[in-house]
């Protein structure tokens, strides 16, 4: 899980020191690698600019009601450089368009109808809820989790060396046999 804390999920880059010629490269890693691991975004409030770019890196997003989600960065002569520029990979093209050109903010309630946000949830909330949510899915197998994740980000078929490394893990035979003995499995990661 990935939150932030105060009143805000994250404001993005700090606008003084860059216009002091600070760095603004520390994250870039994760906003274009991202981890194996699933990540749960949970918005304790707003993410906008950078803190929106680490959102659209997340697999999942929890967001309390109150927050705002935007890439305002034309707003200050600038660009969404960490990853704002694919928002039309997850919304349509239009919306992002008006997002992107425009720096206006949506709503959690907005992003959650435009497919941004999984939950809106009230603002006491969020954590608990990012966490069901994390829990709900380590409680799954952790290749099929993993390849998963892989496979729908980069919006393709398995090739047959994924398939084979998955289906023929000692994983898939407990999945297997503890749904035909009625029973948790327990994963062992191979």
């Amino acid at each position: 899980m990935l939150t932030g804390a105060g009143p805000v999920f994250c404001a993005g880059m700090d606008l003084k020191a860059f216009a002091e010629g600070g760095d603004f490269a520390g994250l870039v890693w994760f906003l274009r690698e991202g981890v194996a691991t699933p990540v749960v975004a949970a918005l304790n409030g707003s993410a906008l600019a950078g803190g929106f770019e680490l959102v659209l890196a997340c697999d999942l997003v929890v967001a309390a009601e109150d927050a705002a989600l935007g890439v305002p960065e034309v707003k200050r002569g600038l660009f969404a450089a960490g990853g704002g520029t694919t928002l039309a990979d997850r919304i349509p093209l239009a919306l992002a368009l008006e997002m992107g050109l425009t720096g206006d903010p949506v709503t959690a309630v907005r992003a959650r109808e435009i497919g941004l946000v999984n939950r809106v949830v009230p603002a006491g909330r969020v954590r608990e809820e990012a966490l069901a949510l994390a829990a709900r899915i380590a409680a799954n197998g952790p290749l099929g989790v993993a390849a998963t994740k892989k496979l729908m980000r980069e919006r393709r078929w398995g090739d047959p060396q994924e398939v084979g490394r998955v289906f023929g893990s000692a994983d898939a035979m407990e999945g297997a046999t503890a749904f035909a003995e009625r029973r948790p499995p327990v994963w062992k990661g191979a």
